[in-house]
C-alpha cells in the first residue's frame, strides 16, 4: 500500500519515542554514582551512527578523566561564568547568579566533542560551500548519543560557558579541531519534562509556529 509503514515500528513505539523527546533534558544536577564501565564508549558507538556531511564522520571525542585537566576546565567555566554574569543587571543578574549552569563538580563522566574540518574522509563532499557542516554533523552525533543515554535513564549536560581555545589547550588536541561542546554524563538527581531554565523562570518555550516561515 502506498505510504505504508515498512519500518516495523508500531504506534506504541512512536508514543514511547515521543515521550523520550519530552524527557530529553539538559541535566545539570547529577548523582555522583558511577556509570557502569564502558557506558560512554558504548554510547559513543551509537553516536557514530548519526548522519555526517559527505560521510566524513568529523566528530572527535575526548574522554576527560585526568583530575588536572578537569580542574582546568572547571576554572575555565568559572571565569567565563563570572564574565557572563557581569553582562546582566538587576533582577536578571540576581536570577543568573542563582542558576546552576554546569554539572562538572558531580557528574562522574566528562567528555568533549570536537569537529575535524581537516579530515580527508568524505573527500570534502558537501563542505565546499558550507564548511560548518562539519560542526553540524558533530551536533547530530551528540543528539543521537543524548537520546540513547536518556533511554537508559542517563542524563547529559552540555557546558557551553567556556573559552573554546582554552579547552582545546587544556585537552591538548590538534590545532585544527574545533570545540563543539563539553559534556557531563551521569544519573540525574530527578526527572522533569520541563527545561530547568523554564521551571526557574529564565525563559519559556515559544510555540513552534513562531519559528516557521513560508515563502
Amino acid at each position: 500500500m502506498s505510504g505504508a509503514d515498512t519500518t516495523g515500528f508500531d504506534d506504541a513505539f512512536r508514543t514511547t519515542l515521543a515521550q523520550l523527546f519530552v524527557l530529553r533534558r539538559d541535566v545539570r544536577r547529577f548523582r555522583p554514582d558511577p556509570l557502569p564501565a564502558g557506558t560512554l564508549e558504548r554510547l559513543l558507538e551509537v553516536a557514530s551512527l548519526a548522519p555526517s556531511v559527505g560521510l566524513s564522520e568529523p566528530w572527535r571525542f575526548v574522554i576527560v578523566t585526568d583530575p588536572a585537566r578537569r580542574a582546568a576546565v572547571r576554572a575555565n567555566f568559572e571565569a567565563c561564568n563570572q564574565a557572563a554574569l557581569a553582562g546582566y543587571g538587576g533582577e536578571r543578574a540576581a536570577l543568573y547568579a542563582r542558576l546552576k549552569l554546569a554539572g562538572i563538580d558531580v557528574a562522574p563522566v566528562q567528555f568533549a566533542a570536537f569537529s575535524d574540518r581537516a579530515t580527508e574522509q568524505g573527500a570534502g563532499l558537501g563542505r565546499q560551500t558550507m564548511p560548518e557542516m562539519a560542526e553540524y554533523s558533530v551536533v547530530a552525533a551528540i543528539h543521537t548519543l543524548w537520546l540513547a543515554a536518556r533511554a537508559e535513564g542517563i542524563g547529559l549536560g552540555w557546558v557551553s560557558i567556556l573559552d573554546p581555545a582554552a579547552v582545546a589547550a587544556s585537552l591538548d588536541v590538534p590545532a585544527a579541531w574545533r570545540l563543539v561542546g563539553y559534556f557531563c554524563l551521569g544519573w540525574p538527581e530527578s526527572e522533569s519534562t520541563l527545561p530547568e531554565l523554564q521551571r526557574l523562570g529564565w525563559a519559556g518555550r515559544a510555540p513552534s509556529s513562531q519559528h516557521i516561515l513560508k515563502r
